[in-house]
């Protein structure tokens, strides 16, 4: 059996089934969560295989009762009705750490789940960071490092560009972690393939899985980036509402995040639409069939993905992060100032971010942070520009130059 790598949520998950009678643990498909939730259950009900499924597909309340607890309840979208029995089974008896509900849906997706209000908390396990690839999953998480004053500390041996973008083509799947560069292609790509024809499928929310594909295909090439809704439009032949639709479902499958846009009564003319990001770098490249070397010839497709990659890394802290960052962008109309990354803290304080393709980032790269900190003043704790360069160094007042590896140092 394969060592079990420690996950950034393992500890909040202890800490939940501690006092919670039932914990859903959801995410991408792959990302680990049956591996993890397993190591914390005596059953294990495996809803994605048929002769599992049927006694919950028959009799939900029946099937689960008389199971020896903690239950883990995998795959649970494939038998809707199971999150009513776990729900009736609490009901009668609230004792902690009984269930462990994973899937790969979001637990809102349709009227006919219960998304266990007040009696399950949901946790959500990204893939694999770089923080859990090395084993470096104690410690505070970054943006709490920033709100508590403490140093950023510099990486001993920190990536060059071409390794930036090695680490994120090889993306934080856990399955495609442990194969060599072309099986690994093979696998990211099987996973996109099999997101369009068969995850989507599955939930009975697609009939044209060569749309999907169009949609997926846009939604890569514009990844990382704020593009109108018009432009979707126009390149995928799409109309609103089917566009829509993909968004919603891509969304429910933890493959694309919509990260909204941030506004303040202290600034006016800001775009309010979304910038998408897909969850996992490694998708973009799949989905472009990219490799190191085509992403090293085209600086925009560079930019994308190690802003992908870094996003990628604070996500998989968001859970575990004492100060509850929120995600945003910030864009002013016509573009004029842009931020990659805002992220609003506790008392809608604000750490924001510059992800920059760049090892030696100047104050000219610092210019849209330098202007949000003298529109909103008290409100900003910190600027921060991500670059591929070796050193940590201040740029301006209350902004730094931090390397991406500083995430994992």
């Amino acid at each position: 059996m394969d060592r079990y790598r420690n996950r950034l949520i393992d500890p909040l998950l202890d800490e939940v089934m501690a006092a919670q009678s039932a914990v859903m643990l959801v995410g991408p498909r792959a990302a680990g969560k049956t591996t993890t939730a397993i190591r914390r259950s005596t059953t294990v009900v495996r809803l994605d295989r048929a002769a599992e499924a049927g006694a919950f597909i028959a009799d939900p309340d029946a099937a689960l009762r008389g199971l020896a607890e903690p239950v883990l309840i995998d795959e649970w979208q494939e038998v809707p009705g199971v999150l009513g029995a776990v729900k009736r089974s609490v009901d009668e008896d609230p004792r902690p750490g009984r269930f462990v509900i994973t899937g790969s849906v979001r637990g809102d997706l349709s009227g006919e789940t219960w998304p266990g209000t007040g009696r399950v908390v949901r946790i959500t396990l990204q893939g694999m960071s770089m923080r859990e690839q090395i084993g470096r999953t104690s410690g505070s998480a970054f943006f709490d490092r920033i709100v508590e004053d403490a140093p950023v500390e510099t990486p001993a041996d920190p990536p060059d560009l071409r390794g930036y973008i090695e680490l994120a083509l090889r993306s934080g799947f856990p399955s495609a972690l442990s194969q060599e560069p072309t099986a690994r292609e093979g696998w990211l790509e099987s996973y996109v393939d099999q997101l369009i024809t068969r995850d989507a499928v599955e939930l009975g929310q697609l009939r044209d899985p060569a749309k999907l594909r169009r949609y997926v295909d846009a939604a890569a090439v514009n990844a990382a980036g704020f593009v109108s809704e018009q432009t979707i439009l126009d390149a995928t032949g799409l109309d609103r509402r089917t566009a829509g639709a993909y968004e919603r479902l891509l969304s429910d499958l933890f493959v694309l995040e919509a990260i909204p846009a941030w506004s303040s009564n202290r600034l006016q003319r800001l775009v309010r639409g979304p910038k998408r990001y897909f969850v996992d770098p490694g998708l973009v490249a799949a989905v472009l069939r990219a490799d190191v070397d085509t992403v090293m010839r085209d600086s925009d497709l560079l930019g994308r993905l190690i802003d992908t990659f870094v996003l990628s890394q604070l996500r998989a802290e968001q859970a575990v992060t004492r100060c509850r960052p929120v995600f945003h962008h910030l864009r002013e109309q016509q573009g004029r100032h842009e931020i990659d990354l805002v992220a609003e803290i506790r008392g809608r304080r604000v750490i924001a971010c510059e992800i920059k393709a760049s090892a030696s980032p100047s104050r000219s790269d610092a210019r849209h942070l330098a202007w949000l900190r003298d529109k909103i003043d008290d409100r900003f704790v910190l600027g921060v520009v991500f670059h591929t360069g070796p050193s940590v160094f201040t740029l301006d007042e209350r902004i730094v130059a931090v390397p991406i590896a500083s995430l994992w140092a």
